[in-house]
């Protein structure tokens, strides 16, 4: 009985579809990501083998650099603008709603109250200037850093009706009385649960 010969075609497949899928998800992707904020001062964070994702909203985050400089930041734009206007009301500034709608883009601080004003009025390139932001005063004499923390917390319960939660994101080299000083002024007011950053590191 004869073999019955079945005739080889060529298959192509028509990839353009796929091209088209693979340039929309990618346009989508490149239109809603946020570019990452320059740091104002680098940190190098201790290493550790805990993984704790750190919350994405209610979040406020205190770093501590070299020499023990404080800088602050809120998480949530609309946060840090009721946060300054609660700052305003206790130090007496006024601020404008440009100077409250430039303080929201800024994600950390690190300046004392009187010269907030002139940060604010700054370019992102200009405020971030190695060594132009001093930190924020938190000794006992002249402790801003506790007003901003109270600041915060009332400003996150009023605009989200949330608590308030703390990481403290220290630099590896820094001397753990620096970092004492921060946790002190948290539990005074009754911060005692809070997130420390760190790197992670193999085990």
């Amino acid at each position: 009985m004869a073999k019955v010969k079945m005739s080889k075609k060529a298959t192509a497949v028509d990839m353009t579809a796929m091209c088209d899928v693979a340039f929309l998800l990618l346009t989508f992707f490149i239109l809603t990501a946020t570019a990452k904020q320059p740091e104002i001062v680098p940190v190098d964070t201790p290493a550790s083998t805990v993984q704790v994702k750190l919350p994405d909203t209610d979040l406020a985050i205190v770093t501590i650099a070299d020499s023990g400089k404080v800088f602050f930041g809120v998480k949530a734009p609309n946060v840090r603008e009721k946060t300054l206007e609660l700052i305003g009301k206790q130090y007496n500034i006024q601020f404008t709603p440009e100077e409250s709608k430039r303080f929201g883009l800024m994600e950390e601080f690190g300046v004392p109250v009187n010269q907030l004003k002139g940060l604010i009025a700054l370019s992102n390139t200009d405020r971030n200037a190695d060594g132009l932001q001093k930190g924020i005063p938190h000794d006992s004499l002249n402790d801003q850093l506790t007003e901003w923390v109270k600041a915060a917390r009332n400003a996150n319960a009023e605009v989200n009706e949330q608590q308030l939660n703390f990481a403290i994101k220290g630099d590896a080299k820094e001397q753990f009385p620096e970092i004492k000083k921060v946790i002190d002024i948290l539990q005074k007011q009754q911060v005692n649960k809070f997130n420390l950053v760190t790197a992670l590191r193999g085990e």
